[in-house]
């Protein structure tokens, strides 16, 4: 790459971290306001019109009865033994609702899935039985926990019916039943007949119509949402369908192609979107821009030039990185230059956004009072081209700190918050990456249509 013509302002890249990170501190007194100014997300029912768990108990005396509780226990195991739970994060976020159940007297039978063993009963591993969460989940809930080698049938009847009073029943992975994820109606009955009451806490599969999440509701007296789901479902719908304004999207990621549905639909919604990630290549492309041998959908580029004009036309402020990091090759030892997003050349390939789009950023960022960030930046699990993504984490956490409104939803933004150590300074952390897009996209999750109303 030596011999290839760099781009006509490219700078070297080193101590680009430390510079952009020291700019941004040093203004973060002057930029700083009181955070009684600033009121964050009301939480009430009116926002879903959908029963909760709160409400489910004010309805019904619950002691005695039993209620079937879908959570997501997919927690990872050791690669040595297969069995240890090495993070209990999932298992610690059903405690809230489980608890709640358990002190009004209900059963609790908890049904999730584990991996994805396509219809086949597979002993151990993270495709296996769940017995590996039975001891933690005792240990977080204070109780005896029961288990079944299935999630319906007579047995699993059985078991569910010599319930008395405040006691817990894991059910068996529920896709060892390939009819699972079809959301087929015997599997539903056979889920239906354990418990007349159902509580559906897994925000991270509410946008599959399975059996577990929609169709065990035609075989319940009422159905709701847990503490989980209630919480997820009044961040990030309610954040965006009633935020406190301005409300500022940040939307990063590799494909445009899963994030164009969200940003027209932002564009309804919001005052400021700003783009990251491997998707502004596309949009680069769209302004004629060469874009070297970075990342491109080119069967998008039209959408994305229709998306930038919907924008203006709704004094929407779409803004684009106007610099970026480059790299000769996608490797964490590559040579690396800042550029400006028009005169990206030859070889190169953009990999993260530069200093002055992060300057940009700060500036929106905090004028605004109610911020989602949805993908990263850039490359973030390589360390050259990490800084965008952690600034802009960094910046959520200020905007927090000032009295903002903040969402982080996805994946790979979850991660990068916690990589950066500041997960406990945004108002929300998603549990569900698709689930958390299509509530972005103001889709209807199939999980929570099915709840009762409130």
């Amino acid at each position: 790459l030596h011999e290839l013509p760099p781009p006509t302002s490219v700078r070297p890249t080193t101590m680009f971290a430390s510079f952009i990170r020291k700019a941004i501190r040093s203004s973060t007194a002057a930029a700083s306001c009181n955070a009684q100014q600033f009121r964050s997300i009301s939480i009430t029912p009116a926002l879903l019109e959908k029963l909760n768990v709160q409400g489910l108990a004010d309805k019904v005396n619950l002691e005695g009865q039993n209620v079937l509780m879908r959570v997501d226990l997919n927690v990872p195991l050791s690669k040595d033994d297969d069995v240890t739970v090495t993070d209990d994060t999932r298992l610690q976020a059903i405690a809230p609702t489980a608890k709640f159940l358990l002190e009004k007297g209900a059963n609790v039978i908890l049904c999730s899935h584990f991996g994805r063993p396509k219809g086949e009963i597979i002993e151990t591993g993270k495709n296996g039985r769940l017995n590996p969460v039975v001891d933690p989940l005792k240990n977080i809930l204070g109780v005896d926990v029961k288990k079944v080698d299935d999630c319906m049938g007579e047995e699993v009847e059985a078991a569910a019916k010599s319930l008395t009073k405040g006691e817990v029943l894991l059910l068996e992975n529920t896709r060892f039943y390939k009819g699972e994820t079809k959301n087929d109606a015997t599997l539903a009955a056979g889920l239906g007949s354990l418990a007349d009451y159902f509580v559906m806490d897994a925000f991270g599969t509410a946008h599959r119509a399975h059996s577990s999440t929609a169709g065990v509701t035609d075989y319940m007296k009422l159905s709701a949402a847990g503490f989980l789901l209630d919480k997820e479902l009044k961040y990030l719908k309610g954040a965006v369908d009633k935020p406190n304004r301005p409300l500022c999207a940040i939307i990063g990621g590799a494909k445009v192609s899963t994030k164009l549905p969200v940003i027209e639909s932002l564009l309804e919604k919001c005052d400021t979107i700003l783009l990251g990630g491997g998707m502004i290549f596309t949009f680069y492309k769209a302004l004629g821009y060469d874009i070297g041998k970075s990342m491109l959908e080119e069967e998008y580029v039209e959408l994305a030039g229709k998306l930038m004009k919907m924008a203006e036309e709704k004094g929407v402020k779409l803004i684009l990185p106007p610099d970026v990091i480059l790299a000769d090759k996608f490797a964490e030892d590559a040579t690396t230059a800042i550029a400006k997003a028009s005169e990206i050349s030859g070889d190169w390939m953009g990999l993260d956004v530069g200093p002055e789009t992060l300057e940009i950023f700060k500036e929106e960022i905090g004028k605004s009072n109610t911020i989602v960030f949805n993908g990263p930046m850039g490359v973030f699990e390589m360390k050259p081209f990490a800084c965008g993504t952690i600034t802009v984490a960094e910046l959520m956490a200020e905007a927090t700190d000032r009295g903002a409104t903040t969402i982080v939803g996805g994946g790979d933004s979850v991660a990068a918050v916690n990589q950066a150590g500041l997960g406990d300074r945004v108002s929300h952390i998603s549990t569900g990456g698709g689930a958390s897009l299509e509530l972005l996209e103001g889709k209807e999750l199939p999980g929570v249509a099915a709840l009762s109303e409130a």
